[in-house]
């Protein structure tokens, strides 16, 4: 074998290695812990059988209706399952003293007549919870029963090339939508509740969860990956209650009544204070005119002197004076 395709070779194995797990559900690490996996629809279980993945598949634990159940050595001390579960198609794994090794992934493959196979992938990560390491950035309210939009508008320069929708609770992440817009394809998601989402190019995201009740509360992560490497995660919070409405509309309406109620305050005010300064203005104005009309009759003008030089010119400039003094009754006295 030549060195290019050697080469190509070793490219191939690695990236087979190296390839991510698309998970249905993560939950965190515990020494009791359960792995969930409940087949949704109706049919005819013929068999049931658990994986843990790695390198290669390996078995855990196979069941037949038929033949029964049989747990492989490596795990025979460490799970179990519940016989008043698996009657329902409900064939989840409980581990009893786990340990660090068990941290990976596991398949849950159920063969089922008429509808075939189906599969659910189970990771299992170290960490002590993940509602409270996820920050929201909008928080959404609404009543039971309406069909709840959300969306998330990417900021990056590159194309998306990834869109992944989860719901996230305090002790498990579900996957609801995963879209690979390169090679165009959706993937099936294992949530049992109908979610609604678009999976092509564009400038944004969005998923619709209809007819909502309170079990749907909690936050719902969008996260994108372009194709230079881009990231970027919108993180929302959704709660239903009866009684409630969005939280952002209420505030908008609040705080615009608020404003339109101080704006028409301010505009009163001032009206006010005009009209005050104005009928101030006039009461001056008539009180000034009053007065003067008032004081002219009570002035006169004093003769000429007697003395006054005659050979003075009448062009001369002279100085008017006035002198106010009271008016005294003319009646004569009566004699003794």
């Amino acid at each position: 074998m030549d060195y290019p395709t050697l080469l190509l070779a070793l490219l191939h194995v690695y990236r087979a290695l190296c390839k991510e797990v698309l998970w249905h559900t993560s939950v965190p690490f515990a020494e009791n812990m359960s792995l969930e996996c409940v087949y949704p629809s109706v049919g005819i279980l013929t068999q049931v059988e658990w994986f843990k993945i790695g390198t290669e598949k390996d078995s855990i634990a196979i069941f037949s209706p038929t033949h029964g159940m049989v747990i492989r050595k490596p795990y025979a001390e460490r799970v179990y399952f519940l016989n008043s579960t698996m009657a329902s198609n409900n064939m989840t794994l409980f581990f009893r003293n786990a340990s660090e090794d068990d941290v990976g992934y596991y398949s849950c493959s159920l063969y089922t007549y008429p509808q075939g196979t189906w599969q659910k992938v189970i990771q299992v990560v170290q960490s002590d919870g993940f509602e409270a390491a996820v920050p929201p950035n909008r928080h959404i309210v609404s009543e039971p029963g309406k069909n709840i939009t959300l969306t998330c508008q990417p900021q990056m320069t590159w194309p998306v090339q990834e869109v992944r929708w989860e719901k996230i609770q305090p002790r498990q992440i579900d996957l609801l939508t995963y879209c690979d817009l390169v090679h165009g394809r959706n993937f099936t998601s294992k949530f049992p509740r109908q979610i609604v989402s678009n999976c092509s190019h564009g400038s944004w995201s969005f998923i619709v969860v209809p007819n909502v009740t309170a079990s749907d509360s909690g936050l719902y992560r969008c996260h994108l990956q372009a194709s230079a490497g881009e990231n970027e995660t919108f993180v929302m919070r959704l709660t239903v209650a009866e009684g409630q409405t969005d939280n952002q509309y209420t505030r908008f309406v609040t705080g615009g009544t608020v404003l339109l109620l101080l704006f028409v305050i301010s505009v009163t005010t001032i009206i006010v204070i005009f009209l005050n300064r104005r009928r101030r203005r006039e009461r001056s104005d008539l009180y000034t005119e009053s007065w003067d009309t008032q004081k002219a009759p009570k002035n006169y003008r004093s003769p000429i002197s007697a003395n006054q030089p005659t050979n003075q010119s009448m062009d001369d400039t002279r100085e008017d004076i006035y002198v106010n003094y009271p008016t005294f009754s003319r009646r004569p006295k009566t004699r003794v």
